[in-house]
């Protein structure tokens, strides 16, 4: 992860990153009331994560794992990439630029109902996705990966922040991606492999 996030980026070569970069770890510090402290917190403790305010430095949109891995897949394959990412108890997070988890909502709303006042299903496989702005805190990962096996083997950075002003996605970027990876879901629960979830029962019990 050599270069640098002021531009957006593509490409896989971004994803399991291994942890957080000096420049990241002042970047992610910013967004606290101390920053010095979670600073020297991390110099002592870099497999300990924290919790950090929403708002000011960052926004960050949760979405569930699977649907946040398509998601990425769209912003990565076709759009102009993501922020830092990480993964936390099951679901995905998405850093992005502040005032991202007010507007998001919003253009959901629109885009569910369209624009000529109507229902028209395009965000209907997007499932509820938790939008953590100015109020909100979320925990952020370890600067290092923690042990295999440990309480926080489950949360690591995906795409770890490595500079001290990463580029962050808005709210148009993450609602593009939402709903391409929402017709990605429609795709594949349409046409699934023929062996997808089989199930095999012994009718020879029946009686």
């Amino acid at each position: 992860m050599s270069s640098t996030w002021d531009e957006p980026f593509s490409g896989r070569d971004r994803c399991e990153a291994s942890g957080v970069t000096p420049d990241g770890a002042d970047w992610l510090a910013s967004a606290g009331t101390y920053p010095r402290s979670t600073l020297a917190l991390w110099h002592e403790r870099p497999d300990a994560p924290v919790v950090l305010p929403c708002g000011s430095v960052f926004d960050v949109i949760s979405a569930p794992a699977v649907f946040g891995r398509r998601m990425l897949d769209r912003l990565w394959d076709e759009g102009p990439g993501s922020g830092p990412v990480a993964a936390l108890r099951g679901r995905m997070l998405l850093f992005a630029a502040p005032g991202t988890a007010q507007r998001l909502p919003s253009l959901l709303e629109w885009e569910e109902w369209g624009a000529h006042g109507r229902r028209d299903s395009r965000t209907e496989a997007i499932p509820p996705l938790l939008c953590h702005g100015t109020g909100d805190a979320v925990t952020v990962p370890p600067l290092t990966p923690a042990a295999t096996g440990t309480s926080t083997s489950a949360t690591r950075w995906l795409a770890a922040p490595d500079t001290r002003h990463p580029w962050l996605p808005g709210p148009e970027i993450l609602l593009w991606a939402a709903v391409r990876a929402a017709r990605t879901a429609v795709r594949i629960s349409i046409f699934p492999p023929a062996d997808q979830d089989a199930k095999v029962y012994d009718v020879s019990r029946r009686r």
